[in-house]
């Protein structure tokens, strides 16, 4: 009964046609349906900014948070604030890959309700510790250009 079409229904009275109210469990239904893509794709555009396949959001997002979380921890010690920035930088794409992941689950049609979180976490933290060992072998091997600040030098 849940999968049923609103329909509104008329009736007719002495020649007059006079409309049903419409059924509150499918008034309830489409509301709640409406509310779950909405946040779903709320969590897909904020996952795609964070994520590594957004090729903008470096300079935008991930590297002011990098800096924030390894600012907070060179506050404990100045010498974290390299080794927490890469940290920092590596647990926003990987919240960014799961923010896409779970919006994707919310938006699409057909997806099973079942999900994986054990696997959804492994596929993140694999990827994005591909794309982090990519981007500090770029760095090594001077094809990107560090601030000296952060290098310590």
């Amino acid at each position: 009964m849940k999968n049923l079409p609103v329909v509104n229904q008329e009736s007719s009275v002495a020649g007059q046609t006079t409309p049903k109210p419409l059924q509150l469990s499918a008034l309830w239904d489409w509301k709640q349906i409406t509310f779950k893509k909405f946040r779903g794709g709320f969590f897909l555009v904020l996952g795609y900014l964070l994520s590594p396949l957004c090729w903008w959001n470096d300079l935008l997002f991930n590297l002011p948070i990098a800096y924030g979380f390894g600012y907070v921890c060179s506050l404990f010690d100045p010498k974290l604030l390299l080794p927490c920035s890469i940290v920092g930088y590596w647990l926003s794409n990987i919240v960014g890959i799961l923010l896409m992941q779970f919006g994707a689950m919310d938006v699409l049609p057909n997806q099973s309700q079942e999900r994986n979180l054990k696997k959804e976490l492994l596929t993140g933290l694999v990827s994005s510790t591909i794309y982090t060992l990519v981007i500090l072998a770029l760095v090594q091997l001077k094809i990107l250009d560090a601030p000296i600040s952060l290098l310590g030098n």
